[in-house]
């Protein structure tokens, strides 16, 4: 026996079966069946910060800017250009002309620190255990992403109205928001 429901849409869920309609050329109800079934299976990334996440790996990735890189290459690469303790000179310059590029966009774009570290644990370099007073407790996979991170995060906040003051251990930071000096 088949259940039938009534659904009363507004424009915007008009325009999306409308949508759904002519990419899948299926009819109206296995569009429908389709659509609850999907929702039902995707219910809690809707509906949590996931959902957030996604949407802003899907901007990362979708310009063509960023690339997703496995875990394990990051630390070939790294281990690669800091072979005898120092990173490459090369790269360092290059790692800093990157940096550099990036303050001017996070000048406009960030007002905070805890903004900046929330985009950039999105790219996996760092992930942000807690706050307390202020202070950031900040995580890296490694001792060579940390000493990376943080010297591309020095140079990238250098238009900000604020300096990035860091307490440094061996595979964490301690990150605060200082007054800028100029």
């Amino acid at each position: 026996m088949t259940d039938r429901v009534t659904v009363s849409l507004d424009p915007e869920s008009r325009a999306a079966l409308d949508t759904l309609l002519a990419k899948t050329g299926e009819g109206q109800s296995a569009v429908m069946r389709r659509a609850l079934t999907f929702y039902a299976a995707n219910l809690e990334a809707a509906e949590t910060d996931v959902s957030a996440d996604l949407q802003q790996y899907h901007r990362l990735l979708s310009t063509g800017e960023h690339v997703l890189l496995d875990v394990d290459f990051l630390h070939c690469f790294l281990d690669h250009v800091y072979r005898e303790g120092e990173p490459d000179p090369e790269f360092r310059a290059a790692a800093d002309r990157v940096a550099d590029f990036h303050a001017a966009e996070y000048a406009d774009r960030f007002s905070d620190l805890g903004e900046i570290l929330e985009w950039l644990s999105l790219c996996g370099f760092l992930t942000v255990r807690g706050v307390e007073n202020g202070a950031y407790h900040v995580v890296f996979p490694s001792e060579p992403a940390k000493e990376f991170m943080l010297r591309f995060l020095v140079r990238s906040t250098a238009d900000l109205p604020f300096e990035v003051d860091i307490e440094d251990g061996v595979a964490k930071a301690l990150l605060t928001q200082g007054d800028s000096d100029g």
